[in-house]
């Protein structure tokens, strides 16, 4: 046996007893972790330092290196979140319907634990944190891996749960992290079925395609996010320039921030020179189409690989479009099925383009980064699933679970 069979083993053994464990007895483990977190923060930011030292020197680019520092206030959001889930209703049990068949049986369909949740991800150490609590409460052991960037801040981060679930009588294992970071050990991984129940990978394109390219176990796809704008011809001015600052620089690190405006050829003119100017706030670069560039100074020409690339960086793709038909047409070739938003005051446009748009969150008059679990009231996620089988969307407490049907009788055959 391999050691991640054996880490696979042991993470199953832990799943069992998770499954059976009482809703008191899951919410005083994440209590614990909570506890542990703060009481721990010295080491946890030490460990981080180390992380955030050698990517520094490493050349990693300034928005990845946010997204990898811990913070003394960002360990307590952590924690505050940890507390959030535990404070979430329990999922595991929950009946989602029940019939009684003309023989009599009665068909119960009940929310189950998955078993055990494999999650690869990046240079991201709060992930490490909200995928063991979120599994943990669902009744399911986590199986980690994260990036080599970040590997002291969540070995210091799995050590700390670790004790504290132990702390409360569930088994350690639920929550394992591995360690061995190469490429050799994350294709192994990829291939422990009958170990592991589910992969959910979270990440940039190139580690999403690896996992669905060759993992044996299966898969909840997360995607990139390059996700539009539109703004209509119908659009209230004033809403489409607040809607594309924010989606654009409220954080430019993260997978629900917009990366291409499209704008209608009647109101562009009138549009575009208050959105730059309010961009300029931030800096960010816009990369114009030809149309775009007739009516703004000061911009980049775009190439045709900026209409579909996730910059994750202040910089926006910027293109006028002839009609609404045009925006839903470039957004069906370009987006990752993630996350899309029109401003219109038109009612049939809108409802036409949300009719149209193939994405997991479609947007009418607010901006892309409110799709987050916390955000849309699921209270956390585990990630943005951009595929159409089992989830899709922020990923929370339900949709980590399985199903079951549980059938009564009394004595039927057939």
């Amino acid at each position: 046996m391999t050691e991640l069979q054996s880490m696979g083993a042991r993470a199953l053994s832990a799943s069992k007893i998770l499954a059976t464990a009482s809703e008191h007895t899951k919410n005083a483990a994440l209590q614990a972790i909570s506890q542990a977190l703060l009481d721990n923060m010295e080491d946890i930011l030490s460990a981080n330092k180390q992380d955030v030292d050698a990517a520094r020197a490493g050349g990693m680019n300034p928005s990845m290196l946010d997204r990898l520092t811990l913070t003394g206030q960002r360990v307590e959001s952590i924690a505050k979140a940890v507390l959030k889930v535990a404070a979430l209703p329990d999922p595991v049990g929950e009946t989602l319907s029940e019939t009684t068949l003309p023989n009599g049986l009665s068909v119960q369909k009940i929310r189950v634990p998955m078993g055990v949740i494999g999650i690869i991800y990046e240079a991201r150490p709060n992930v490490t944190v909200d995928s063991a609590v979120l599994c943990l409460k669902a009744g399911s052991s986590a199986f980690l891996r994260g990036g080599k960037e970040t590997i002291n801040s969540n070995m210091a981060l799995e050590s700390i749960m670790r004790r504290a679930v132990a702390s409360v009588g569930l088994p350690e294992d639920c929550i394992q992290l591995l360690h061995d970071t190469s490429r050799a050990t994350a294709q192994e991984m990829m291939r422990l079925r009958g170990y592991i129940d589910v992969l959910i990978p979270r990440g940039g394109a190139g580690l999403i395609a690896s996992v669905v390219e060759n993992a044996s176990v299966p898969v909840i796809e997360t995607g990139t996010g390059v996700c539009h704008v539109y703004v209509d011809a119908d659009a209230d001015i004033e809403k489409a320039v607040n809607i594309i600052y924010n989606a654009k620089t409220q954080r430019t690190s993260v997978c629900n921030a917009a990366e291409t405006l499209l704008v209608h050829k009647d109101i562009a003119a009138d549009f575009l020179p208050l959105a730059q100017s309010r961009l300029q706030e931030k800096n960010v670069e816009l990369r114009c189409d030809k149309k775009a560039m007739k009516i703004l100074t000061n911009v980049t020409a775009a190439e045709p690989s900026d209409f579909g690339r996730e910059f994750l960086d202040y910089i926006l793709a910027v293109k006028v479009v002839d009609s609404t038909d045009e925006a839903i047409e470039h957004i069906l070739r370009h987006n990752t099925k993630h996350s899309d938003c029109i401003v219109t005051e038109n009612k049939q446009t809108a409802a036409r383009f949300c009719a149209a748009v193939d994405s997991a969150v479609v947007y009418v008059n607010a901006s892309t980064r409110f799709t987050d679990g916390e955000e849309m009231g699921f209270g956390a996620e585990i990630g943005i699933s951009t595929q159409k089988l089992h989830a899709r969307g922020p990923m929370g407490l339900r949709e980590i679970c399985s199903y079951k049907y549980i059938v009564r009788g009394d004595g039927q055959v057939r």
